[in-house]
């Protein structure tokens, strides 16, 4: 497998497990390549807790996924979610040795390395450090601070953590499935990635992943994560809670979920009722629609209730940090019937559905554009990124040395190279420094 152009993400989900192979079409569109499935049953609320069968679940999704693709898998890109996870925010500086060069990339790095030997709770460890806004020698509100001078640069940090036990448990998986561990990405921001457009991430949006084990928050605005949490409650506690209610098996009870279930009792009607086979020759049971929509919506507003006081705790109500663009419902447990406008009864805030379909190739088919894939899309976009990211890190510093010698041969030969080449010029103009140098010369100029 080329890993130059090519990513696998992997799912690990609480009710399945999904391996997604894909590439970047000439549009810039994701190219799912292949896709497997396997039913998750060794991970409990996006905790891993039994090993052997969840490296049986992974090595079957891979196979499927190879065998689909025709390709082989190596590295993977893994998502993390589950009851450990939390966030907090941090601010954190340092001083340049240099102040008279511009801070670089390596400088960022130098600055998000620092944050990463902050000292956690025991058991602890930090899985991202995402940086919101910088400062320069007290100058706020920047957003990226590369090409800058300064002496002090500051930032404000969006900090995840996780449990060392977990993390390490999931990377045992997939090792011992014959896989590299290439990262682990935070599962409500590769949702977030799939489906969010940056329109959205600059008004302010709430993306409520709702999964088999856990529902997972992540919040934006101005274009930057401003709150991320992982509610241990997903679509599970409601088929638990209809098998309780109506005294059947999980299956059964799954079934009635996806094909009768409604967030919302008042439309069905007291006479409409689901025959559901009894066990072994028993006589079969007779199971109301009302009651039915009764025991999800119970659950479903619990679950909602959590999630807007997770948005609540972020500052929604205040009006600098409102959220304009409302809640984005994706994963599995979005597609149930009603339940765009149970949230947006009981939140306030616009709602809609995410599809992952915006970053996808035109020809995908239906099945990847489900939110069900939402955070599959959002791993393999995540890694092709990183990717691209890795790649370009390397002429950035060689840019950064190079500065001062491309100054003078540009402004001697500018005008024979434009008549021969008019690309080139405008790739070098492209350093700050150049681009500083003209100014001045401009101001020479006027002033004479």
């Amino acid at each position: 497998m080329e890993h130059k152009d090519i990513a696998v993400g992997l799912d690990i989900g609480t009710t399945k497990i999904v391996a997604m192979i894909g590439r970047y079409n000439e549009y810039q569109k994701l190219e799912i390549l292949g896709i497997g499935k396997s039913k998750s049953l060794g991970v409990h609320r996006g905790v891993v807790n039994n090993i052997t069968q969840t490296i049986q679940s992974i090595q079957q999704a891979v196979q499927e996924a190879e065998s689909v693709s025709g390709m082989k898998i190596e590295d993977v890109v893994v998502g993390i979610a589950g009851q450990h996870i939390r966030s907090l925010q941090h601010s954190d500086y340092i001083t340049r040795a240099d102040a008279d060069q511009v801070i670089g990339p390596k400088d960022i790095d130098m600055l998000c390395n620092q944050v990463h030997k902050l000292v956690m709770l025991p058991g602890e460890e930090i899985i991202h450090v995402l940086p919101q806004e910088y400062k320069v020698d007290g100058q706020a509100e920047i957003t990226q601070p590369i090409g800058m001078y300064g002496g002090r640069l500051e930032a404000n940090f969006h900090v995840v953590v996780g449990q060392v036990s977990s993390i390490r448990n999931i990377g045992r998986c997939v090792k011992s499935a014959g896989l590299n561990l290439d990262k682990i990405t935070l599962e409500p921001l590769a949702s977030a990635n799939a489906v969010l457009s940056q329109e959205e991430k600059e008004a302010g949006v709430a993306l409520i992943d709702i999964g088999g084990g856990t529902t997972d928050l992540a919040i934006f605005k101005d274009g930057i994560i401003r709150h991320t949490a992982v509610i241990p409650f997903g679509g599970n506690v409601i088929t638990e809670d209809i098998k309780e209610g109506c005294s059947i098996i999980e299956k059964q009870a799954e079934l009635l979920k996806i094909k009768f279930g409604s967030a919302w009792p008042g439309e069905n009607k007291d006479n409409e009722i689901v025959s559901i086979p009894g066990l072994r020759g028993r006589e079969p049971k007779e199971i109301t629609l009302k009651n039915l929509s009764k025991i999800i919506h119970a659950r479903v507003v619990e679950i909602v209730e959590q999630v807007y006081l997770e948005i609540k705790n972020y500052g929604h109500e205040e009006q600098k940090k409102k959220l304009i663009a409302g809640i984005v419902l994706t994963g599995g447990g979005s597609q149930l019937k009603h339940l765009k406008q149970l949230v947006e009864y009981i939140t306030g805030m616009d709602t809609r559905i995410g599809y992952p379909n915006e970053h996808l190739a035109g020809d995908s088919d239906s099945e990847t554009t489900s939110p069900l894939y939402a955070t599959a899309v959002g791993l393999v976009m995540n890694s092709l990124e990183h990717q691209h990211n890795s790649e370009d890190d390397e002429p950035q510093d060689t840019a950064v040395v190079e500065e001062e010698p491309v100054i003078e041969p540009l402004l001697e030969d500018e005008t024979n190279e434009e008549e021969e080449n008019p690309q080139e010029p405008k790739k070098q103009r492209k350093s700050i420094f150049d681009t500083w140098a003209e100014k001045f010369k401009d101001f020479l100029d006027n002033a004479e």
